[in-house]
């Protein structure tokens, strides 16, 4: 029986006994790191830094300056939080709802938030990551979590058991505290020095900082268009009973999926109605402008919302922005010298707006066609002219900024902000991740109809999430309308395309901590069927194919 294992970091090899302790091996790096290292990866799979080395490996360090790490440290915030809680006021029910501005909206449901309890809670939350207590993961098999959830009557982290995954199950320990947090914790409650906790609307926000400025607080920006959407949908499914994973699981077993079905498309459709009536309140629109970010649905929510404004008596006519860029040597770079197509200098604006001017004006414009190939605009002789009846939808990451339509009248504009805003938590302290909900449905979509697998889509993810935070959710608040596009059932369907492609990248591959992440986040959920319950027109579609509205 082998006895050593080699671990190998930064290209210098280290054996050692199994059982070896990461945080002890490499305890000069991790001190003298420049920012708090808080995990490592190992073989590419995240671990806390109590790992013990079972095989060779190879070992990264996580730090706070990175995405990885301060989900981390949100997750060992959120855990503190709701320790201090329990030992405060042990009967209060958690909710925690949605993530605001580098903070954590969270809600009671049994008692009314003061500003006293609010100090009393961040007070004890500092005494105990001063205390830096340690927080001990328990594993335990599916028939001892069963053994457990009998005795302890507790529904923290119970759909771990009631599900078809084969992780088993665990919990997080400190002192005689436990609760289930989905994802690595932090080793002790020490690791998360800055934080503030803040009376909030009914509830509180937990504070925490950036991944780009991990030893800070920014300021808090308010997104009160983004809560009240939220709030929306989130008060409809919680009347309807349907709001954490636990409870839609329970659904899917009692073959009641086609229910949840219609509840979510009925609501995108009773929402698509509201705004295309609100278009038409606002007197003088001629143009609507549509933006959000990756995988949110635009092109079925722009297909379906042009169907209303014709049952309004409007007629729907597209531009392209995409046709509009300026010419190759006008192209601004980025910081590392490539062409930078997403920033909106890269789009002719002058000629856009001269042609939007002109369309508004009943004048007929000559139509560009931008050659991506050559890096200039092509005039094919197509032309256009806007009608009395018709009005204009323009769809693009730019379209709530209004350097875009800066020669057009507010007045005219109606702008619409869409997004798949993820209100299914997977229990009253596990939200699930709007940014998650996309990125799933990117790896399905970009598989089913662009050929790619699923590691390229986590590659890119980075950058596209990038462009994002420049150009689309400083605008989000500027909207006329929001629309979520998220629908509660939509994982249980995404989770049998998704998991296959997940299952292809391997543990040498970088993206394999993100991988597994995935596939352990969908594994909690029952599989829900591709049937016609499902409607062409609906938004999912779009990813997994066979819309109405495919061309």
């Amino acid at each position: 029986m082998r006895l050593s294992m080699k671990v190998t970091f930064k290209d210098k090899v280290y054996e050692v006994e199994k059982n070896t302790k990461i945080k002890d091996l490499l305890k000069d790096e991790i001190e003298n790191s420049k920012d708090l290292v808080i995990a490592i990866k190992c073989n590419n799979e995240l671990k806390n830094l109590n790992y013990e080395v079972e095989k060779d490996c190879n070992i990264e360090l996580v730090d706070l300056n990175s995405k990885d790490g301060m989900m981390i440290y949100i997750r060992g915030l959120m855990f503190i939080m709701s320790k201090a809680f329990h030992e405060l006021y042990p009967d209060a029910l958690i909710t925690i709802n949605y993530q605001l501005s580098n903070s954590m909206f969270c809600e009671l449901d049994n008692y009314s938030v003061t500003e006293e309890m609010i100090g009393n809670i961040r007070k004890r939350m500092q005494e105990i990551i001063n205390k830096d207590l340690e927080i001990k993961e328990v594993n335990m098999s599916l028939e001892e979590a069963r053994e457990f959830y009998e005795k302890e009557h507790t529904l923290k982290g119970k759909f771990q058991i009631d599900t078809e995954h084969e992780y088993g199950a665990y919990l997080y320990y400190c002192e005689e505290f436990y609760n289930y947090f989905f994802g690595t914790m932090p080793i002790s409650t020490g690791y998360t020095k800055v934080f503030d906790v803040l009376k909030y609307r009914d509830g509180f926000i937990v504070r925490y900082p950036n991944w780009k400025t991990p030893t800070k607080l920014t300021p808090f920006i308010e997104n009160k268009k983004l809560l009240t959407t939220l709030a929306d949908y989130d008060d409809i499914y919680k009347f309807v009973g349907i709001n954490t994973i636990y409870k839609l699981n329970k659904e899917v077993e009692k073959n009641n999926a086609s229910e949840a079905i219609l509840l979510s498309e009925s609501l995108h459709d009773k929402k698509m109605v509201e705004i295309a009536n609100n278009i038409m309140k606002k007197d003088g629109v001629k143009i609507v402008l549509i933006a959000g970010p990756s995988s949110s649905g635009k092109t079925t929510f722009a297909r379906k919302l042009g169907t209303q404004l014709r049952l309004n008596g409007l007629k729907p006519v597209t531009i392209s922005v995409d046709n509009y860029f300026v010419e190759r040597p006008e192209t601004p770079k980025d910081e590392f010298g490539n062409y930078d197509f997403e920033c909106i200098e890269a789009l002719d604006l002058d000629l856009f707006n001269e042609h939007l001017v002109k369309l508004l004006n009943g004048e007929e414009i000559k139509v560009p066609t931008f050659d991506f190939n050559v890096g200039t605009k092509v005039y094919t002789g197509k032309t256009m002219k806007l009608e009395d009846d018709e009005i204009l939808v323009i769809e693009g990451i730019h379209c709530l900024n209004d350097r875009l339509t800066s020669s057009i009248a507010n007045s005219q504009k109606y702008k619409i902000y869409i997004s798949a805003l993820t209100i299914l938590n997977l229990d009253y302290y596990n939200r699930i991740s709007t940014t998650d909900t996309r990125l799933i449905r990117r790896i399905v979509r970009d598989n089913q109809f662009r050929g790619y697998d699923a590691k390229h889509t986590i590659q890119m993810w980075y950058s596209v999430n990038r462009g994002e935070e420049r150009f689309i959710f400083p605008f989000q608040e500027q909207a006329d309308s929001m629309f979520n596009s998220s629908l509660i059932y939509e994982l249980g369907v995404l989770k049998q395309y998704a998991i296959p492609l997940l299952d292809e990248i391997k543990n040498t591959d970088k993206e394999y901590s993100e991988a597994m992440r995935l596939k352990q986040l969908l594994s909690f959920f029952k599989t829900i069927e591709v049937t016609d319950d499902i409607p062409k027109t609906s938004l999912i579609r779009e990813f997994i194919g066979g819309s109405i509205f495919e061309e």
